[in-house]
């Protein structure tokens, strides 16, 4: 057996060992269906301004990225953004959303469109709290 430290990405281990958690996962859950779920803008330049991006699977919405230029931070942009996700997510079958955000960006954005923190990490020397979030749709 060899054991190897890897210091920069590298797509084809990520989607082995990605591969690998999703056989365990057929044999406790059946097949699943994922797909990547992401609704973004752009400015009248076509620059991309502010996005979310993640993925539906075993109906839960799984959101990765939410992002908003700071310029337009403030303006709705977000929270439009974020409920024409949520509708997208709630078409495919999703009966739930689910994130993690640091205590310094955006946990009460999340909590004023219904999510709750359902776990917590404290901070600890030079890293802030983490929260994880969810939203139940039904």
């Amino acid at each position: 057996m060899k054991i190897e430290i890897i210091n920069q990405e590298n797509n084809d281990i990520f989607e082995a060992l990605v591969d690998g958690v999703r056989q365990f996962n057929f044999k406790h859950m059946g097949t699943e269906q994922s797909q990547p779920l992401s609704v973004v803008a752009y400015n009248d330049e076509g620059k991309l301004v502010a996005g979310v991006s993640g993925r539906t699977i075993y109906q839960q919405f799984l959101i990765i990225a939410v992002w908003v230029e700071q310029s337009l931070r403030g303006t709705g942009l977000g929270r439009q953004l974020m409920q024409q996700a949520e509708v997208e997510a709630i078409k495919r079958g999703c009966k739930a959303a689910q994130l993690d955000t640091l205590s310094f960006q955006a946990p009460l954005f999340y909590q004023k469109l219904g999510f709750e923190i359902v776990g917590q990490v404290e901070a600890i020397a030079a890293s802030p709290a983490r929260y994880f979030m969810l939203k139940k749709y039904a």
